[in-house]
């Protein structure tokens, strides 16, 4: 048991204590504001404050894990070994920056409760976060930092107890087009034809007539492939299906498609469902809800889990409305169009709404790996060699590597097979 002694305990400061040391690092951890109580403790103990009590392990704190509310933080980047970081602290501090005044600033997502130019769909836009313009998108520094961290640690407490975690491996399929052309009623089948036939798509028009008459299995239709995949690595596979009515940017196949209930039933027999909430209800809880229930009362068990639209996340809204609407776990937490590690970690954690000063019950599962991001690379070796950096950062420190492929895109033809790359992704680094 690790003793941490700091002036003031605040939920900020339990919050990032307990994701930094119990989540991350395995070590269990109680806190004091006494210094009669710090003096006396036998086993492991540091110091998180202003200045040392005696000569004990050390960290300089700055303010922000004892304020409240949101300031637009001056941040300089500095070195720590090779590796990037800030708030720099002085001596007698043994690590040369607050290591935990930095976790939270990236976990929590700080800089996005700070004004900013969202993009066309209301996000956060990678070039506005200082992992982008710094260049440290693709390390996931809060374990990189833990990890250092405990090296320093264990010089110090040799015999520190913790319980070290294992890597683990996610696969997300993202179902927002369960088929390209099935399914999708004679209204929506005749419009499709017509804007092919008018576009010159003569291509489509053979696929799309194709799968009509039932020549051709449609080309989004991958999932007996998915599935057996799944079964051959014994991976953790998670299907999020979109189950909503059309709208301009919400096309799949009607919810009340019974092909479409189907198949939905069919895979929840080998793999997880979850939910693919609508562009519509981005900020609608009410349609959010609906969407839940209409799934859930298609695989008759709760949907827990969520992924929002195109990646669309507006803190802290987002996570509030996923609260109300009762999810437990959230994996949009990523860049759609850029690789890496938008909250700085590739570790679970429990979102925690800065504007309220609490901790909520739900838990975001960052990815850093998205297909789209790949779109510009014309090689399967190219693909893997980009997929594999990432996972190398996430191997070193144990964490948690979840990577996005589209159904979409499995589905169709470009310059990779993105279903074969899919394939050596799952068998290179699921383990």
């Amino acid at each position: 048991m690790l003793l941490i002694y700091t002036h003031k305990i605040t939920t900020r400061f339990s919050y990032t204590m307990k994701q930094v040391f119990t989540r991350i690092l395995g070590i269990d951890i109680i806190f004091t504001t006494k210094v009669e109580d710090f003096i006396k403790h036998k086993g492991p103990k540091i110091t998180y404050s202003k200045q040392p009590l005696q000569n004990e392990f050390f960290i300089k704190s700055n303010e922000l894990l004892f304020v409240h509310g949101i300031s637009d933080l001056q941040i300089t980047i500095d070195d720590w070994e090779g590796t990037p970081c800030f708030f720099k602290t002085s001596d007698p501090s043994v690590i040369p920056f607050d290591i935990f005044s930095a976790s939270f600033y990236l976990l929590t997502r700080y800089e996005e409760y700070l004004p900013y130019l969202k993009d066309t769909h209301g996000r956060f836009p990678p070039s506005e976060s200082i992992a982008v313009n710094h260049n440290f998108l693709h390390l996931p520094l809060v374990d990189l930092w833990a990890y250092r961290f405990l090296d320093k640690l264990e010089e110090r407490f040799p015999d520190i107890g913790r319980k070290k975690r294992k890597y683990q491996y996610t696969s997300i399929i993202d179902v927002t087009s369960s088929h390209c052309f099935a399914h999708r009623g004679p209204m929506r089948s005749f419009a499709g034809l017509l804007l092919d036939l008018g576009t010159f798509k003569f291509k489509r028009i053979v696929q799309r007539t194709s799968v009509w008459l039932k020549i051709k299995k449609d080309p989004y239709d991958n999932y007996e492939a998915l599935i057996a995949i799944q079964k051959k690595y014994q991976i953790k596979n998670i299907f999020f299906f979109q189950f909503a009515n059309y709208s301009n940017y919400d096309k799949n196949v009607s919810p009340e498609n019974n092909n479409f209930k189907y198949l939905i039933k069919s895979v929840a027999d080998y793999s997880l469902v979850a939910l693919a909430a609508s562009y519509s209800s981005f900020m609608d809880i009410e349609l959010l809800k609906e969407e839940k229930r209409k799934l859930s009362n298609v695989v008759n068990r709760a949907i827990n889990y969520s992924r929002m639209r195109y990646n669309r996340v507006d803190i802290p809204h987002t996570y509030r409305n996923l609260v109300a609407a009762e999810f437990t776990d959230d994996y949009t937490m990523g860049y759609t169009h850029e690789m890496g590690f938008r909250a700085g970690t590739c570790s679970p954690y429990y979102f925690y709404d800065i504007a309220i000063e609490e901790q909520q019950p739900i838990k975001i599962h960052p990815f850093a790996v998205h297909d789209y991001a790949l779109l510009n690379i014309n090689s399967e070796d190219e693909a893997l060699q980009k997929i594999g950096m990432y996972y190398d950062q996430v191997k070193k420190v144990n964490g948690h590597f979840i990577t996005i492929f589209s159904n979409e895109l499995l589905g169709e033809e470009h310059a990779i097979n993105w279903l074969n790359l899919y394939n050596k992704v799952v068998e290179r680094y699921h383990v």
